[in-house]
């Protein structure tokens, strides 16, 4: 069977090329999300700071919840923790008597912003700030003094050699540092560099202990290293450390953790990072299916004289089972072979675009093996298997006798099977349906029902793709029976060939329906948050920075007689306990901290019930979604884990409806602020008194005193919706990979269909029907299968599109912009029509008596 199936793809290169370049794109994405999904996981950068140390102890950057599963099961989920965990510096006298440990060191820090004498900011190495620590953590790093001396007075300071070079300044210089007040002045003491002479990935400035206790307050103690003692394993030591600390709260490290225990950007960058790879390859998988029993199906249906020939000689179903399964792993072993490579070139082309969009910092470093590759081909090969297997099953269940007969003609109507399984993928779809209108969930749980309903749907859809064909002949063909002869003809050959009809209006389907879905509920999403932030933003003035506001700003705002109010807005995330469709899951929450005086004011969340004033250290406002989400209303308690990890239950005082143009989660912003790394406002919102004279001077004045910061007259749309932009971004990268297999599969469909044609066209011709009469039928046969395809494929996409509508806005009517929907209905009809115009000007230009007695 194999040099058979060897024999056939020799023969038939052409009806394979469509096949092999899916599977070669679906090998090259998936072996990219699997590079992904490994760089996630083993995310991190090689320790700086903590190199010097065998065993490092941070705070474990995560929190684990366990619940109930629909099964009664126990479910543990872990969810990543924003900010860093801070840690009791009385943990160091638990490690200091373990044995083998000859040292511990405490390392504190804290972001810190430099400006220069002029009141220039200066940014840290890559855009990620500066953070300053205790000179005696030194000694835990691979950091060296190449200048200059340690800070021993409370004015000094010491600089990495690379931002000492960006601020221009040497030791012996003046530079100023800010953190959460106005800035103070300290001389350069010395410069260090990494032992290496490379730049070091994150900025840092070293102070005195004593004088970063009392310049940096909110520094924290983020590190304990420890050395170990001369022949002490590093491993042994810690698992001593472990046990002696013996708190889940706290995690030890050594070797390349260390370097995961430094930066918590990569570590949290990671962890999301392992989502995106997860469904972007999900849906590539579920894609690549679908579109490989398409493609396939038209294959095995073009070889029905084949197949049926090879049953009429005596092969059995299975030998013709075990040649195309050949077939397909042949393809699929080369196209996985082949498209692994271009996954490598995608991943680092995808690892640049996350890094665009803030997914993860611009260094973060790839994490390359031999596993997401083989993954990748095996997948690959098993993707092609299932996909002929399943097209081929009926084929090869004929009977020998039937076989020939049933080659002959196109077999009419549909199985009882089919008709069965299609009515029941309609139920379903109409259930999902209903679900999604009663089930009052939150724009995340109900774009994943309307995804799900949109496939349920496409598969429907080719079940009951003759039934569809025939429907749209029905239709159309009045139309076509207008335009002359060439109409009738093309009417004529849609009502014998609904079949061959249903195989070049699926792919569409699948392209219109899945685009219009992912594309459209991120516009609607998106529409739907920049009017709440337009409508919820009630203050005149905006104070805002780059790195962030002091706190102070806003209590200075506020004590001005032409404020009336003013509150500084900090961001951060909390992780709850919420329930999706009944089932329980970990949820990572928005959360904002405001000065509840300032609600309604300053700030409008448009209360639903409740009082938005009550909000304190032991209570929270949440908004709608949240509400439903948690299933939580006014006076429930609400069971939190703050962004460093720290556990709150706070009373609900109150439910809002603009949570999608702000944050799910309000608290107090003293109560936040303190669990937040930073320490800063994201910004501070000022509402004038009537008749407030030059406010906008004295507002002007004020940010001055704090270098980088700026006044605006609202908060920048485009700025708040970054995340959101971002997680817009990921699912228009996925609706590409749609519209390329589905470009594969349109131009392969259409192409291999009208390439069986090519006896009927010189038939046609010879019985006297012009070439132009040939062409004019195929164009408007085009128009059927484009009308068909666009239009069902719109008219899927609608129900899930109400869903997510409904969910977000409270209207039935999704945003969708008319370029939008006109480039994906656009791009799918040009596929269409160059797939069946293109194969016919090429047949026509082949003699029609030799077209005729042409092989098949």
């Amino acid at each position: 069977m194999l040099s058979l199936a060897l024999l056939t793809l020799k023969a038939r290169k052409g009806g394979f090329v469509g096949t092999f370049v899916a599977l070669l794109l679906g090998a090259a994405v998936l072996s990219a999300c699997g590079i992904l999904l490994e760089s996630g996981i083993r995310a991190g950068s090689s320790a700086e700071r903590y190199a010097a140390a065998d065993v490092v102890v941070t705070g474990r950057q995560e929190v684990e919840l366990t619940f109930k599963d629909l099964d009664g099961s126990t479910v543990k989920e872990s969810q990543p923790l924003p900010e860093r965990v801070p840690l009791r510096a009385s943990s160091a006298d638990r490690i200091t008597g373990v044995e083998g440990a000859k040292a511990v060191i405490t390392d504190v820090g804290a972001p810190v912003r430099l400006v220069t004498d002029g009141g220039q900011p200066v940014p840290g190495h890559h855009g990620a700030g500066v953070e300053a620590h205790n000179w005696s953590s030194l000694g835990l790093g691979d950091f060296r003094l190449t200048t200059g001396h340690a800070p021993r007075a409370a004015g000094e300071i010491v600089l990495d050699t690379e931002l000492a070079a960006q601020a221009d300044v040497r030791p012996g210089d003046d530079i100023r540092l800010m953190t959460t007040s106005v800035p103070r002045t300290f001389q350069v003491a010395g410069l260090v560099a990494l032992k290496d002479g490379g730049a070091p990935r994150r900025s840092v400035a070293f102070l005195a202990d004593a004088t970063l206790r009392r310049s940096v307050p909110e520094a924290s103690v983020q590190a304990f290293g420890v050395l170990a003692a001369p022949g002490a394993s590093p491993h042994r030591l810690a698992d001593a450390v472990q046990s002696a600390l013996h708190d889940d709260t706290l995690a030890v490290h050594t070797g390349e953790g260390r370097g995961r225990a430094e930066f918590l950007d990569v570590t949290v960058s990671g962890s999301n990072l392992v989502v995106l790879a997860a469904a972007i390859g999900g849906n590539v998988l579920l894609v690549a299916v679908f579109v490989l029993y398409a493609t396939t199906s038209l294959s095995i249906r073009h070889r029905r004289r084949e197949i049926a020939l090879l049953r009429a000689i005596g092969t059995t179903p299975g030998q013709i089972r075990r040649m195309v399964a050949a077939e397909a792993a042949a393809t699929g072993l080369l196209a996985g072979v082949v498209g692994c490579p271009a996954g490598l070139l995608l991943v680092y082309w995808l690892r640049d675009r996350f890094a665009g969009h803030g997914i993860v910092p611009s260094d973060f470093d790839l994490a390359l093996s031999p596993l997401p590759f083989l993954a990748a081909v095996l997948v690959t090969v098993l993707t092609a298997l299932v996909a002929v297997l399943s097209a081929a099953h009926r084929a090869t269940r004929i009977r020998p006798t039937e076989a020939l007969g049933e080659a002959a003609v196109e077999t009419p109507g549909l199985g009882r099977g089919r008709r069965i399984t299609g009515g029941v993928l309609l139920v379903l779809s109409a259930g999902i349906f209903v679900t999604g209108l009663a089930q009052d969930a939150d724009f995340f749980a109900l774009v994943g029902l309307a995804n799900s309903l949109v496939l349920v749907l496409v598969v429907a859809v080719a079940v009951l793709g003759p039934l569809v064909s025939r429907t749209a002949v029905r239709l159309l063909a009045p139309l076509l029976n207008r335009t002359g002869v060439t109409g009738y003809l093309a009417a004529a050959n849609t009502r014998a060939n609904v079949a061959r009809l249903a195989g070049a209006i699926t792919p569409l389907v699948l392209a219109v329906s899945f685009s219009s879905t992912v594309v459209f509920a991120q516009t609607t999403g998106l529409r739907e948050s920049a009017d709440q932030l337009r409508a919820g933003l009630v203050a005149d003035h905006v104070l805002t920075a780059p790195s962030g506001v002091s706190p102070e700003l806003a209590e200075k705002a506020r004590g001005m007689k032409q404020v009336a109010s003013a509150t500084g807005l900090v961001r951060s995330k909390v992780v709850a306990m919420g329930r999706m469709l009944g089932a329980q899951e970990s949820v990572s929450l928005s959360a904002q901290g405001v000065d509840p005086r300032a609600l309604g004011s300053a700030l409008d969340l448009r209360p639903r019930e409740g009082n938005m004033k009550a909000l304190s250290r032991d209570t929270v406002a949440i908004s709608t979604t949240t509400a439903s989400w948690l299933g939580l209303g006014v006076g429930d308690t609400a069971r939190f884990h703050l962004g460093d990890g720290t556990p709150l239950r706070a009373e609900v005082v109150a439910v809002y409806e603009r949570g999608f143009g702000f944050t799910d989660v309000t608290m107090d912003h003293d109560l936040l602020l303190a669990h937040t790394t930073g320490k800063v406002d994201e910004s501070v919102l000022v509402r004038s008194a009537p008749s407030a004279p030059d406010l906008t001077g004295a507002l002007s004045h004020l940010a001055a005193a704090y270098p980088g910061t700026v006044l605006r007259d609202g908060l920048a749309v485009d700025d708040q919706l970054a995340e959101q932009r971002a997680n817009a971004w990921v699912n228009y990268l996925v609706v590409g990979v749609i519209i390329a297999y589905t470009a594969i599969t349109v131009v392969n469909t259409l192409a291999m269909s009208t390439a069986a044609r090519r006896r009927e066209f010189a038939l046609l011709r010879l019985s006297g029907t012009a070439r132009g009469q040939v062409v004019g039928m195929m164009r408007r046969e085009s128009v059927i299968v484009i009308a068909a395809g666009v239009g069902i494929g719109t008219l899927l996409s609608a129900f899930p599109l109400v869903l997510v509508s409904l969910a977000v806005s409270g209207t039935p009517i999704p945003a969708v912009p008319g370029l939008g929907y006109l480039a994906i209905a656009g791009a799918t009809a040009a596929l269409a029509a160059a797939g069946t115009m293109l194969p016919t000007r090429m047949l026509l230009r082949i003699r029609p008596v030799e077209a005729i007695g042409a092989r098949e």
